[in-house]
This record gives C-alpha cells, structure tokens and sequence, in this order.
C-alpha cells in the first residue's frame, strides 16, 4: 500500500491513480444549508449525488467489478451521499470486506465529523489511511448560520446547541485520528457572507489539531437549498484564500467536488459502463438461498401498507417468470422496539427484499443491516416483485423514499421511531 498515491491528497498522483467512492450510506445525520442529497442525477458533479445505492455485499462485488475495467484505482471511499458515519454499520462492513479482498488498496473516508469519534479505532484496525472532515467553521455564530440541525442518538440539536456539538465533535475526532497516524484532511465548504472571513481562521486552528491538508471550496449552487440564492465565490476570490491559509497547511488545489459514486480519475465524466454496473448492482436479482419478496399490503394485491402496522406480510416467489403469492407470514407484535425487527429479519430470512409503503428510519437501519433491501412504493405488488426478482428496475413513478416518520396512517409521527 503507497500512501502518496492517493489522488486527492497528492497533486502529482491525481493524474496516473484513481478512485472509487462506494455509495452504501445513505442517511446523514446533520443538514448543512447548502446540500440536497439527490440519488440520481448523472450531469451534477458534487458530494451527495449517486445514482444508486449499495449493501455492503454488493458494493464489494460492484468493486470487484470496477477493477476488471479500471487497472489505476489506488483508493476505495465512503463518502455518502449521507454520511459514512450516519451508516456506520454498513460502512464498516464495506471497509472490512474490501480490505479482505484487497489488502493492497487504500481505504479512506469523507465525513462530517460530527459521529467520527467513536469509530476511529475501527478505522484504524482496518487500515484506514485517510479521512477527510468537512469544517466550515470553528466559531458557532458562524456554524449556526451553515447547520439547520444535527442528530446523534436519542436527540435533535438546533441553533447555537448543533452549532456547538458540530464543532466540539469534530476537534475532537480530528485528535484521535491524528493519535493514530491518519492522514487528515480538512474540507471547508467557502460560502460568501457565511464563513468566507473566517476560512483562515479555520485553517490555522486544523493546523493546531495537525491536521495535514487543506481545501477551501466553492459553495456549489444547489436549487431549493436554504443557500440557493448565494453565488458561489469567484476563482480568484477562492485562490486568494487558499493563498492565505496556505500560510498554515499546504492546500489542495484541484478538487472537482466528487459525487458519492464516482470512479476512476478526478475530474473525468462518469464512464457509463461503470454506471450500469452500479445500478445493475444494487437490484438484489435472483438468489438462490433467499428467493422471495415480502409485502407489506392489506389485501396481498397492492403494496399499500406501511411496515409498522402490518400485522401479517405476504411472500411472493417468482414462477416461469411471474410473480406467484407463496403464502402470508403473520409479524411480531408492535411495541417490541428494535427485538421486533430482529425478530422480523429471522422471519424473513429467505426474503432479500421487503416492500411497503412507507418504514421508519429505525426498522429501516436494522433491516438493512441484515441485508434486506427495503423498498419503498405505491401500486400492485405483482410488479414490483416482477423486477426485483428479474433483475429490473421498479419503475421510478412507483418508488418513494424509505426512512420517513409519520406516514402510516396509525403513526403518529412523534419522532421516536416504529415499534
């Protein structure tokens, strides 16, 4: 493993050796004013876009894959389109089976920082060698103005409170990593009349913290942000200031803000072929020990049923190519909290998808982590199982997003998640 070929760390490397961000987290536990995480939109280069997103099995498979085309990959990454640390179960088990598979291989992350801290033994035991950590202030007057909440277990912080965890949470992962020799560098997103004053500043307080590197960058324009109507700063204003923190960390000076999935050199057009395989890779396709669908629905027929209230799934298989009903599988009782979901994956051990039509963001982690994909739609059961067990995709006028409180109808959306 060559640590100076990791090209966004390395001016000189970024030319002859790749990367590859696999997308398997998806959530984020903090909202920055400036992001809107979009899964699919193949034209936009910036964190937070992907077009699909991947269980950590098949994003070590999806891996394997890639590197048959693409010989100069130096450097697998987690960098969202959440955070890694918001799915730390599924980025953990990413990092640990790629370094399984390719002991030689970089492994890094790009996170925000705010739950790093307590996973940077892990990280260290699998040979991470790189994190980046996105600051974008270090004052929190500023920070207020950036972060509109931040989420650690069992509390919701807002204002001058996320403001003040945002920043103490990343000081103090920056130090662990650096107690255990990662290489770090430091994200700054530079938003005019927001913290393009205090960019320096933050430089020369990661430089106290040892950080290694530096990139100051340009707010990207994002419709329907709370930061929309800011223009990013000029090129030479972001020079000028890349100048001046250049006076406490050396800069990094050709980022092209990568989506969560990109793949191969730093600014290069996403390569179609390795969209396809993204994609073809994140349907779960036939598999043999787990062969059949589950569906949350009150009569079998539609896929209208949100998980927490279904008191009974039913389970389709696939016949000569038609979606065929097997039978209904009554569920654990409601109230159980997370023992019901684990109760639920032993249950369905023989399905690979569950269908609903909406699941909170509690029963969809724990599912997720016992490799179920969890799929949420409106319309007839029949074709939704159809494509995944087929190999195709649900068509997208179907699917809505997974992990949302408050839209079953007995739910009474308080936040404190399915039972």
């Amino acid at each position: 493993m060559d640590t100076n070929n990791h090209p966004c760390f390395s001016e000189g490397a970024r030319h002859r050796t790749g990367r590859i961000h696999l997308p398997v987290a998806p959530n984020c536990n903090m909202q920055c004013n400036y992001c809107n995480r979009d899964f699919e939109c193949l034209n936009e280069s910036r964190p937070g876009v992907s077009s699909a997103i991947l269980l950590p099995r098949q994003a070590a498979d999806y891996l394997d894959e890639v590197l048959d085309r693409i010989k100069n990959i130096a450097v697998v990454g987690i960098a969202g389109p959440g955070d890694p640390f918001a799915n730390p179960a599924q980025t953990l088990e990413t990092l640990g089976l790629v370094r399984e598979r390719h002991p030689e291989i970089m492994l890094c992350v790009a996170t925000n920082g705010l739950a790093l801290a307590g996973y940077v033994d892990e990280l260290a035991d699998l040979q991470v060698s790189h994190v980046t950590v996105t600051v974008n202030a270090i004052d929190p007057a500023i920070a207020q103005k950036i972060y509109a909440w931040a989420r650690l277990p069992g509390h919701v912080y807002r204002g001058a409170d996320a403001a003040g965890i945002i920043i103490e949470n990343q000081q103090k992962a920056i130090r662990l990593l650096k107690a255990k020799g990662l290489t770090v560098k430091i994200n700054t997103v530079v938003i005019p009349g927001i913290n393009d004053h205090h960019v320096v500043e933050i430089a020369k307080t990661m430089k106290e913290l040892k950080a290694d590197i530096f990139n100051a960058i340009p707010m990207y324009h994002v419709a329907g942000t709370p930061f929309a109507g800011i223009a990013p700063l000029p090129e030479d204003k972001i020079a000028t200031l890349r100048k001046a923190a250049g006076s406490y960390l050396p800069q990094m000076n050709h980022c092209s803000r990568c989506r969560a999935d990109a793949a191969g050199l730093i600014g290069e057009k996403q390569n179609q072929e390795i969209v396809d395989l993204l994609k073809k890779a994140s349907l779960p396709g036939k598999d043999k020990a787990r062969p059949y669908v589950a569906v949350a629905s009150m009569e079998g027929i539609f896929v209208n049923q949100h998980l927490g209230e279904s008191a009974g799934l039913w389970i389709y298989g696939l016949e000569n190519g038609k979606a065929v009903l097997q039978e209904r599988r009554n569920t654990p009782a409601a109230g159980g909290g997370q023992e019901r979901w684990e109760a639920m994956a032993l249950l369905l051990q023989d399905c690979n998808t569950i269908l609903a039509s909406g699941i909170g963001p509690s029963p969809l982690a724990i599912l997720e982590q016992r490799g179920f994909q969890i799929l949420v739609m409106d319309g007839l059961a029949k074709e939704g199982v159809e494509a995944i067990l087929t190999g195709k995709a649900i068509p997208k006028i179907l699917l809505r997003t997974a992990g949302h409180c408050g839209i079953g109808k007995q739910c009474s959306g308080n936040g404190m998640g399915c039972g």
